[in-house]
């Protein structure tokens, strides 16, 4: 098997059938499975996945009912029953152009330097998602993005570092991190660097993952010329404040994994301190939104 495709639902299953649909139209070359883990889902995911694509028809694709243990745990159980050279972590709310999957594997077998290979996301409304291609966050950066200066400075280096922003969303390029909507990666990269952390329940863990691919001395790359549609939240927005909870958490995670020791106490405290004052002001915003926040 050249390629195993790795999709972890949550509700949403309009969105997943969009997903699975555009995969088996997809022109590819390279052998491939399709593993669906649903996380608990309880609005019918799982049946419709078992319903629309039944195994007589589509026999390299596997459902795996799961509880809802979170999205790193339920990617790291896909990858686990999968048996590809290569694999896709793929969200359940996107829609791979028909070139894509084999665009990405032409580019990515072509260079063995390579630790993880994301494409260009491009949102609902045809804008480009900028989680596609991330420098690691810093208190800096982080602090850009969070008081709107990144978005009022695009062009800016030092304000619009975390999005790169400043740099053309067309250029294939070496970038810190990619998103987990869509990440490739060898199969061996598990094995040198490990799987998802699970301690992130959802969200930082995709950042996670890249951080250690680059400490082991790989390439992270974003390469544009593959385009997916990202229907970004789909999933997220069913429980918009466990989730924001969630994006929140992770970032203090991240940053107490990788940079707590290499910045000093009043640093930590008032980063740690902006997480969670941004998560309060966040949750009293939705209180006045139809639209609920979660993340962008």
């Amino acid at each position: 098997m050249d390629l195993s495709i790795v999709i972890v639902a949550f509700r949403g299953y309009k969105e997943l059938h969009q997903t699975i649909e555009a995969i088996f139209k997809s022109q590819i070359t390279y052998s491939f499975e399709v593993i669906v883990v649903d996380n608990g889902s309880g609005d019918g995911t799982a049946d419709m996945v078992e319903r629309d694509f039944p195994q007589s028809r589509y026999p390299n694709l596997k459902l795996l009912r799961n509880i809802n243990n979170g999205f790193a745990k339920g990617n790291n159980l896909g990858v686990k029953n999968s048996s590809g050279k290569y694999v896709l972590l793929l969200n359940p709310d996107t829609s791979v152009y028909v070139d894509a999957l084999q665009k990405c594997m032409d580019y990515i077998t072509a260079h063995d330097d390579i630790g993880a290979l994301g494409c260009k996301l491009i949102k609902g409304d045809g804008t480009l998602d900028l989680a596609a291609r991330r420098s690691f966050p810093n208190p800096l950066n982080a602090f850009a993005r969070f008081t709107g200066l990144q978005k009022l400075f695009p062009k800016s280096k030092t304000f619009g570092s975390y999005n790169l922003t400043y740099i053309s969303d067309t250029e294939t390029m070496d970038v810190d991190s990619l998103v987990g909507a869509f990440m490739l990666m060898p199969r061996d990269i598990f094995d040198k660097v490990g799987m998802l952390d699970e301690e992130y329940f959802m969200y930082g863990e995709d950042i996670d993952l890249c951080y250690k691919i680059k400490e082991a001395g790989y390439r992270v790359i974003y390469y544009p010329e593959a385009i997916t549609y990202h229907f970004k939240g789909a999933s997220s927005r069913k429980t918009p404040y466990k989730m924001l909870y969630r994006f929140h958490q992770s970032m203090w995670i991240f940053y107490r994994k990788h940079y707590r020791q290499k910045y000093p106490f009043l640093l930590n405290w008032l980063v740690y301190v902006g997480i969670w004052l941004r998560f309060s002001l966040k949750c009293v915003q939705n209180f006045f939104r139809k639209n609920k926040f979660v993340s962008k």
